[in-house]
Order: structure tokens, then C-alpha cells, then sequence
């Protein structure tokens, strides 16, 4: 068991989508044990979330008021919370990134983008609520995994493994 919350950093180009979608799962899911982050590609961040992506955490009852899109470089400065994970969800941010202070573990979880234009068309809401369904699925375990180890390398493997799901 670990006496402080895991800090847990998911990674989009946008931060628009798919790493808010992480993020609020994994704040639901694991409070208490971990502290869920989200960010995106300084000079790609979209200026707010994916409307299909609130949709679907509203849906699941995920709260997702408290959700914004910002920029790596704010977990990168100084007074920054140190990261023990770092997930990509996308391989351009797992190989183009910048240095994670306190060598975080790391893993590739790759989704395809979340397109947030023509908010009329259902198959969007649909890419959400799918997002959304396999990054629960993942978290959950990455949970349950998270209270049978004993320290964070423990998990190095497993954190990984979980990309093939």
C-alpha cells in the first residue's frame, strides 16, 4: 500500500478529448489512491472540451466541471506535482514529449483521436462513449493492480500490458 495518492499524468495532442475522458475516470474511480492529470501539445491545445466528450461523462455520472485543456509545460515548471505514471494516448506524445520531472513510469495507450467538429453527427458521441468504456476498463485494472504492488516499478509491466486490452 502506498501513504500518498499516485499522480497519474494522461497525455493527448489536444487535451480536448481522450486525456480528459482519462482523466475524470480516473479521478471517479480511484479517489483516495490516485491523483488523475491531464494535458496536451503546447501550440495544439484545443481552447475547450470535446462537447461529445462532457456528453459521455455526464452519461457515465462522471463529474467533469472541473475539466480544462492545458498544455504539458504546466507539469513540466517547477512547484509542479512530480508524476509516478505518465500515460500517452496517442504514439506522437509517447516519442515527442519533454523531460517528466522525476522520471515517471510510462506507456502508450493509443486512441484514435476524438474529432470535436460537426457536433451533430452521433457517430462522434458514439467514438466518446467507446473512449470512454475502454479507458474504464483499462483504469479499473491499472487499480486493481495499483493495491497488489508494492511500489510503482512493481507496475511497470503491467501498466504497459494493459495497452493490449
Amino acid at each position: 500500500m502506498y501513504p500518498f495518492a499516485t499522480n497519474v499524468l494522461f497525455v493527448s495532442r489536444e487535451n480536448a478529448g481522450r486525456s480528459l475522458l482519462a482523466e475524470a475516470c480516473l479521478r471517479h474511480l480511484g479517489r483516495g489512491k490516485f491523483k488523475a492529470y491531464s494535458c496536451g501539445v503546447p501550440g495544439l491545445i484545443a481552447n475547450s472540451p470535446s462537447h461529445w466528450s462532457l456528453l459521455a461523462l455526464q452519461t457515465a455520472g462522471m463529474p467533469s466541471s472541473d475539466l480544462h485543456c492545458k498544455s504539458w509545460s504546466e507539469f513540466t515548471k517547477s512547484g509542479a506535482p512530480r508524476m509516478d505514471f505518465v500515460i500517452s494516448l496517442d504514439a506522437e506524445t509517447l516519442y515527442d514529449h519533454p523531460m517528466w520531472p522525476g522520471q515517471p513510469e510510462t506507456a502508450l495507450w493509443s486512441y484514435p483521436p476524438l474529432v470535436t467538429v460537426n457536433p451533430g453527427y452521433a457517430e462522434f458521441g458514439l467514438a466518446a462513449v467507446h473512449t470512454l468504456v475502454s479507458l474504464r476498463r483499462r483504469i479499473e485494472l491499472l487499480i486493481s493492480l495499483h493495491s497488489k504492488s508494492r511500489v510503482h516499478s512493481d507496475l511497470r509491466h503491467d501498466l504497459r500490458d494493459l495497452a493490449h486490452l
